[in-house]
């Protein structure tokens, strides 16, 4: 029997997988944290269901469990993994907006009317969590898109708008930035993947980020 020779394959021949590592790890950390928060939920609602009197104290812990599971299914759609075959229908994007949001401060207005996928629900959550940080008394989000053209404007009494953090999404820099403003350095990376420019421009009442898909 003849030997066959086998030359080896190159690190260029060989196949590259690409994983985003960050967005692995939040899916990862929200999933893990998902379920705990909804075994307190239940164990409240069983608490209340076996007589429990009602107080102010108990309104609040049922308050911030319900506000921590909706702040956890916004991080996972919006810092999580995402890919273009799956789907994200309108209904759920609004429900989700209105347990994050419809008690805060700050409000968001969903206009599109289409199901969307989760790469589109993903960039435009991670938009409003950007806008999100110019309004510090509070105000509106508006989001709309038409015939892929995303456009999404914060409005408010008083808008912080801070040059070094938006320079991230205006250009190629990237700065060193706090975690609290994580999600303009995965937007930005993330049209990046994409092709696509951000455009984000600014006034005394308002500011807005566009972007084409």
């Amino acid at each position: 029997m003849s030997d066959i020779a086998r030359s080896p394959v190159s690190e260029d021949d060989a196949p590259k997988v690409v994983h985003d590592t960050a967005s692995l790890l939040a899916s990862r950390i929200c999933h893990d944290l998902i379920s705990p928060i909804g075994a307190i939920s239940n164990g409240m609602e069983l608490l209340v269901m076996s007589g429990l009197p009602r107080s102010p104290e108990l309104a609040l812990i049922e308050e911030s469990i319900a506000n921590a599971n909706a702040r956890v299914r916004l991080f996972r759609l919006a810092f999580g993994t995402a890919s273009e075959g799956q789907k994200f229908s309108r209904q759920d994007v609004v429900k989700l907006l209105a347990d994050c949001y419809g008690t805060g401060r700050v409000s968001v207005q969903w206009e599109p009317v289409s199901d969307l996928t989760r790469v589109q629900a993903k960039l435009a959550l991670l938009a409003v969590l950007c806008l999100e940080v110019t309004l510090p008394l509070g105000g509106q989000i508006v989001v709309r898109c038409e015939r892929d053209q995303w456009q999404m404007q914060a409005y408010g009494e008083k808008i912080r708008y801070d040059d070094d953090v938006w320079a991230t999404l205006n250009s190629s820099l990237r700065g060193a930035l706090a975690p609290a403003h994580v999600q303009f350095i995965l937007l930005r990376e993330a049209l990046d993947r994409l092709g696509a420019e951000p455009m984000c421009g600014h006034s005394d009442s308002a500011v807005s980020i566009r972007y084409t898909l």
